[in-house]
């Protein structure tokens, strides 16, 4: 897989045409006009987003990488194309994700802050060294949803 800054044409795929089925649908970026605005504008990007590129050159998954106000501590949020999700690809995208954010930022701390109902995605997590340090709720999509934020850190590692 290949990692490179979000072009705007594989941003506006991901904001118009990813759909996920049922639950998962909380994930699809017309869900919450913010967070389709700033995929879509690229000022409001910057250079946190990035593409996760196959071999073949098709777009699988994307991420972002947002400083926290804690030293050494990053926040990333990420997302694979719908088709290839619940499939048993996630664990190597995410490690992709991780592997790229520690060389480029070398953080202390890596946070993920997850949808409390996908268990899919926090069993993934846990399994590349991710725990569960607090639960809280967000205001995502018009309401307000239950969330676990879940570190990684590197001294455990």
């Amino acid at each position: 897989m290949q990692i490179d800054p979000l072009t705007q044409a594989n941003a506006t795929t991901i904001a118009n045409d990813w759909h996920y089925p049922g639950a998962y649908a909380f994930y699809d970026m017309t869900a919450d006009p913010e967070d389709y605005a700033e995929l879509l504008s690229a000022q409001q990007r910057g250079d946190r987003y990035y593409q996760v590129v196959t071999a073949t050159g098709h777009l699988f998954g994307f991420f972002v990488i947002d400083p926290t106000e804690e030293a050494g501590v990053v926040e990333v949020g990420l997302g694979m194309v719908p088709a290839h999700t619940g499939r048993g690809q996630g664990e190597k995208f995410v490690r992709e994700v991780l592997s790229f954010v520690r060389e480029r930022h070398a953080p202390r701390e890596i946070i993920l802050d997850v949808a409390a109902f996908n268990q899919r995605a926090q069993i993934v997590y846990q399994r590349l060294g991710f725990r569960v340090v607090r639960e809280h709720s967000q205001a995502t999509n018009g309401a307000v949803f239950p969330f676990v934020e879940m570190r990684w850190r590197a001294a455990d590692h």
